[in-house]
């Protein structure tokens, strides 16, 4: 379905492209300062998630992160299935470019694989 272009998307892109990591719903509230109210922004991540913009991470803490689809080709073929990096510190979380693999027993079949590894960051060590 094609969705209209809106300044709200417009901003919310430009801040997941330069912030070169998965933003929560909060981190963007914070960096809009009352520009867009938190409905607007996640019906915007939502949409986002739909159209294969942008992949939806629930974290090993149970929030939610949206990260840009860097490698998908189409709605249609995600590349999720990797590691995410949540760092103690700073609260940055980023995907890591390593596959996961997993074996599933014989009839069946995987939908998505999510993978947390929690630490410090380069910067926090």
């Amino acid at each position: 379905m094609k969705r209209r272009n809106t300044p709200a998307k417009n901003t919310i892109l430009n801040l997941l492209k330069n912030a070169g990591n998965a933003l929560s719903q909060e981190m963007i509230e914070a960096e809009v300062k009352g520009e867009m109210d938190r409905v607007t922004i996640y019906r915007v991540l939502n949409s986002f998630c739909e159209d294969g913009v942008t992949h939806r991470i629930l974290s090993d803490e149970g929030k939610y992160y949206f990260a840009l689809c860097l490698d998908c080709h189409d709605h249609e073929h995600h590349m999720h299935d990797h590691f995410h990096f949540r760092c103690v510190g700073c609260q940055k979380v980023e995907c890591l470019e390593e596959q996961v693999t997993v074996q599933l027993p014989q009839g069946y079949r995987k939908e998505s694989i999510s993978s947390w590894v929690t630490g410090y960051c380069a910067a926090c060590s």
